[in-house]
């Protein structure tokens, strides 16, 4: 197992599968499109990718899509593998309960499905093909996003099924937290997408069964309370649920919640999941240190 772990000094926040996400309305079923901002093609553009699917939408009786590059054979297939990967994020079960069947942005949801944005020379051009499943099958190969307090990375490795232990990262990219202008979550059919736009204008639509562990620390800054701030009940609580996690669990991750109460997170590198990222080791405690159960406390408040 060799784990991508941040250099000294660094926080490790979160990790969760991630890629490319895939239309789910009728006529961009099953595809994605990789853009400029006059909505050209740019796939070919993409320096160091390998040859892709070129999609044409359906047509509005239901028109089967082509793959021009490989055939309509291919197409199927493709197609199928990037249905999977828009339910779940990876080849697996996962999906969301956030989804919704009314489009807010027809243009790129139902008419057309881009999942880059990019001007030349933007950021969102540099981001790493092993993002397609069209391009990497998530039956063969898995990315992770690793979020810390400085940057987004992208990590991928050789997957096996039922191998979900065995991973042995390959860093692939990232971007400093500073780049990163807005995410916003996208509830369209399955609801585990997000778009994330970058500062210099360019922007990726990704998908992800752990869409809210991603999203809840992109878009909340990383001021985490550091633990010699913490009342000592809260601080004992804090170092108690830690210790009972496993033996490389990070110091904990404390942040106070709109309620007042105190939202505790641990990652332990160890815990990594070939489909599902880090476990979720999390809880709440209240001001006086006391944790909370979900009886206690809204369910929706613990990560998953």
């Amino acid at each position: 197992m060799s784990v991508w772990l941040p250099e000294s000094g660094e926080t490790l926040i979160a990790r969760a599968p991630l890629t490319f996400a895939t239309g789910a309305a009728t006529p961009v079923k099953g595809m994605r499109w990789f853009r400029d901002t006059e909505r050209r093609d740019i796939q070919n553009e993409l320096d160091g990718w390998p040859e892709g699917p070129a999609y044409t939408p359906r047509s509005a009786g239901g028109t089967a899509a082509r793959n021009t590059v490989k055939g309509a054979a291919m197409a199927v297939g493709v197609a199928v593998m990037g249905l999977l990967s828009s339910q779940s994020g990876s080849v697996g079960p996962g999906r969301s309960d956030k989804g919704s069947n009314t489009s807010h942005d027809r243009a790129d949801e139902v008419e057309d499905f881009p999942v880059m944005w990019a001007a030349p020379g933007t950021i969102a051009r540099t981001l790493p093909w092993q993002l397609d499943p069209a391009r990497s099958p998530q039956d063969q190969y898995r990315t992770h996003a690793v979020i810390t307090d400085r940057r987004l990375v992208i990590v991928g490795f050789p997957y096996m099924k039922g191998d979900e232990k065995r991973i042995s990262d390959e860093f692939l990219w990232e971007t400093p937290r500073s780049s990163i202008e807005k995410v916003e979550l996208r509830d369209f059919k399955i609801g585990n997408d997000a778009k994330i736009a970058f500062t210099d204008g360019s922007w990726c639509r990704v998908s992800s069964i752990k869409r809210e562990r991603l999203t809840r620390y992109l878009i909340e800054p990383p001021d985490f309370i550091p633990l010699e701030s913490l009342a000592p009940a809260q601080r004992h609580t804090a170092e108690r649920f830690t210790a009972a996690q496993a033996p490389d669990a990070q110091p904990p991750l404390v942040k106070r919640n709109p309620c007042g109460c105190f939202r505790i997170e641990v990652v332990a590198p160890s815990t990594i999941h070939a489909s599902f990222g880090h476990s979720g080791l999390n809880t709440v405690m209240d001001a006086n240190g006391t944790e909370l159960s979900l009886t206690e406390y809204h369910q929706e408040d613990f990560l998953t």
